[in-house]
């Protein structure tokens, strides 16, 4: 039986060929959008992940990073094909509104309260976050707000409630600067202002000049974050294969090595948690 014969050249490159041909991911596979957090943007943590999650499918991430109240009016409109955020009352009212197909944990850190070296409200190590709120408020000491309806923002305001504290953007101690946390920061950085601000967007900020971390710990800082298909039955356009992929790595054990292994001066921002 005649067989073919491999010219001499072709046979020596075949098993470098082959190499390439499984190592390289598959070309074509799609790109996706996804609406996130300013948080998960401004510590670098996507800077951190993205590229390792392309080079292992082949498909390209887009991210538009807002507050977390923007982000679900995105993925709601059907310009998303990924939803990533931190504020999970309205995650899962996503979801039982039909836009969302199921709600994945993914990681979670924790809020911090900053504010001045010099404490003017005399709250450094308190305990209690909206006790430490309510002082700051009787003090007038200024507290920069980020205003915009954001995971972050919806934490604050809840600190507030339960301090019993309504403020407004009427009352000269308190600014709302309706932007992300690290434009936030930089305001309570120029007025010696408190803020509200996530650990992980702390540990990265550059722009510290006299604030420092004054309150931590406290069990209602906690801070999670989901990640959730938009349901493709609702907007047929939605790229659920590249989508479903990306959450399955994130929620996979590559992807919670990479969110834990990422750091930034020698502290870890966030601390993977999939089920």
């Amino acid at each position: 039986m005649h067989r073919p014969v491999c010219p001499v050249r072709l046979c020596r490159l075949w098993p470098a060929l082959l190499a390439l041909l499984f190592a390289t991911p598959a070309i074509g596979a799609g790109s996706i959008t996804v609406a996130s957090t300013t948080s998960t943007e401004n510590s670098g943590l996507f800077a951190h992940l993205l590229p390792q999650f392309e080079q292992a499918t082949g498909i390209d991430v887009r991210v538009v990073a807002v507050g977390t109240g923007q982000a679900i009016e995105i993925a709601r409109r059907g310009d998303a094909d990924v939803l990533f955020v931190h504020h999970k009352p309205s995650e899962l009212e996503f979801v039982e509104q039909g836009y969302g197909v199921k709600r994945h944990a993914v990681m979670y850190n924790d809020f911090v309260i900053v504010g001045p070296a010099a404490d003017p409200a005399g709250v450094r190590g308190m305990e209690d976050a909206a006790a430490a709120l309510e002082r700051i408020a009787e003090s007038g000491a200024p507290f920069a707000s980020r205003g915009d309806n954001s995971g972050t923002h919806k934490k604050e305001r809840s600190l507030w409630a339960a301090a019993g504290i309504e403020p407004d953007s009427g009352d000269d101690w308190y600014r709302e600067t309706g932007s992300g946390m690290g434009p936030t920061l930089n305001t309570a950085a120029s007025m010696n202002a408190y803020a509200l601000a996530d650990r992980g967007t702390w540990i990265a900020f550059n722009n510290r000049q006299d604030l420092e971390l004054l309150i931590e710990g406290d069990p209602r800082l906690f801070n999670p974050y989901g990640v959730i298909l938009v349901h493709p039955e609702r907007h047929p356009h939605v790229n659920a294969e590249a989508g479903q992929r990306f959450i399955d790595w994130l929620t996979g054990p590559t992807g919670q090595q990479a969110i834990a292994d990422f750091r930034l001066r020698g502290q870890q921002l966030f601390t993977p948690n999939a089920r």
